[in-house]
């Protein structure tokens, strides 16, 4: 049973974001599956980096449409995902230095990260992209 489970509920009305939020939610299930498992550390970090690559690409897809489409909360939502980039990083320099572990307490931290960005946050901007013939 997968630790975070996409559903309708997550949708944003924008297919190109929605689709790269399922994404992000199979490499947060990917790291649980992991964790869960005992799998080989390197292998867990294999998966972490991943996700933090593929977020840092998803953040610039949303950046670049805001920008394009004059979004007015670009700022308060870059700045949201600059907080999480910086926390995660954070958390995989630990990892580096040996002051942390893969741990349950990080796969809370993401999963309530994600869903909680994705309906307050994200949905703010469903309405205007529509409004602009973004779906």
């Amino acid at each position: 049973m997968p630790y975070l489970t996409w559903n309708d509920e997550l949708t944003v009305g924008v297919k190109k974001f929605d689709e790269e939020h399922q994404e992000l939610v199979r490499f947060i299930n990917q790291l649980h599956t992991g964790i869960i498992a005992g799998d080989a550390a390197s292998k867990i970090y294999s998966v972490l980096e991943g996700l933090i690559d593929y977020t840092e690409i998803h953040f610039s897809h949303e950046e670049d449409l805001m920008i394009m489409k004059n979004y007015p909360d670009f700022e308060p939502h870059k700045k949201e995902h600059e907080i999480l980039v910086k926390s995660v990083l954070e958390f995989k320099k630990k990892l580096d230095d040996g002051k942390e572990s893969f741990s349950l307490e990080l796969m809370s931290f993401l999963k309530d990260w994600l869903v909680k960005h994705i309906n307050i946050t994200d949905k703010k901007y469903s309405e205007f992209f529509r409004k602009n013939g973004i779906s």
